[in-house]
């Protein structure tokens, strides 16, 4: 725990693909917590105009540029997915650039306490910004399920894309708190509202230095 009272209490939100933390953190802010999402912060870096994009393409080829000169998600998906160390290269790229936004937004937030929503915070510096962990978790099948459903993957795609992400266990291991999510949303909203109760408590601890 890394806490600092003069800024607001921060909660590192976390959870595998398809677990569910985007609507978690719809949750959150729908009771008036800010929510930073490095996720939405991490597709504004790469609109075209912006630098990370002239140097994603710069360092994959115009091949991951559509025509209409903005980023070509699935053809740099499969770019990674398919040349070793691409995604290290990709990530040399944007995750200075997404920290430095992320700690801007959450500078300017106010709230008695926030949610910085971060899917790779087990491997992320990250996790020294925040004050505690929040993680969103379900089963491997759920996952896999979701992934297939949602996204339309294949059942090797969608189990390619899961390894190539920390594992369950490593994400519980940094965990303070816990959201069990496997698709009963009044027990998910349910248990949320626990949380932000929590929460304000530290909130309020943590602005009097305890």
């Amino acid at each position: 725990m890394n806490l600092h009272s003069d800024h607001p209490f921060r909660v590192g939100l976390t959870g595998g693909i398809a677990s569910g933390k985007s609507t978690v953190a719809d949750h959150f802010a729908a009771l008036g917590v800010p929510v930073i999402d490095t996720d939405v912060i991490a597709r504004e870096v790469v609109e075209p105009g912006q630098p990370a994009l002239k140097d994603i393409a710069e360092a994959f080829g115009n091949g991951v540029i559509t025509d209409s000169g903005a980023l070509d998600r699935a053809a740099l998906r499969e770019l990674i997915f398919a040349v070793d160390d691409a995604r290290k290269l990709l990530e040399a790229i944007l995750h200075p650039i997404i920290r430095e936004e992320t700690v801007r937004q959450a500078n300017n937030a106010g709230g008695d306490y926030q949610v910085i929503v971060v899917p790779l915070l087990t491997e992320s510096p990250l996790k020294l910004f925040v004050d505690r962990v929040l993680v969103v978790d379900c089963d491997k099948e759920t996952q896999l399920r979701r992934l297939m459903s949602r996204d339309g993957e294949t059942q090797e795609s969608a189990e390619r894309i899961l390894s190539a992400q920390s594992s369950r266990e490593e994400r519980l291991e940094i965990a303070d708190d816990v959201i069990k999510n496997q698709g009963e949303l009044n027990e998910l909203a349910k248990q949320v509202a626990e949380m932000h109760e929590q929460y304000q408590a530290l909130a309020r601890a943590h602005r009097q230095g305890f």
